[in-house]
């Protein structure tokens, strides 16, 4: 597999909400750090993580690939999604370390916009065996004037 392949299968499995396709991009015991010091390994703890795209509506997921070589590579994505849940909006807000909206009971959840870097290594299967990504989120511009 290469990164634009890769990239490919992941848009789909990120806006499907489909975990199963995202497991099957990785060798079995392969490591998804969706922070620099958080890691999932293996198909069951990817599976896991990947619920919480399960809280997510209206997903729009792009990318640029930057470096495509054989056995691994490195793309800009970008991606946003209308928070479906009261549970996601406070993971949200944990890993953001901020309570960026002052939300009151019945205001609207937020559609959030994350812009990242992905670097990813294949093994001579072309199964990813490491998938390392860096990213930042914020609430989209709009949202976050509507609710001031």
């Amino acid at each position: 597999m290469n990164m634009t392949t890769f990239m490919q299968a992941y848009q789909q499995a990120w806006q499907e909400q489909d975990e199963a396709l995202l497991c099957s991009l990785f060798a079995p015991d392969g490591e998804y750090h969706n922070t620099p010091f958080a890691v999932q390994r293996g198909h069951a703890a990817i599976a896991a993580y990947w619920q919480r795209v399960k809280l997510q509506r209206d997903i729009r997921l792009d990318f640029e690939v930057l470096s495509d070589a054989p056995n691994q590579g490195i793309a800009h994505w970008h991606v946003t999604y209308q928070v479906a849940s009261e549970e996601l909006f406070r993971i949200w807000a944990a890993s953001a370390g901020t309570n960026l909206l002052a939300r009151q009971s019945g205001d609207p959840l937020p559609r959030l916009v994350l812009d990242g870097l992905m670097q990813a290594s294949f093994n001579v299967d072309g199964l990813c065996t490491t998938c390392r990504l860096w990213w930042h989120s914020q609430v989209e511009p709009d949202m976050a004037a509507a609710t001031r």
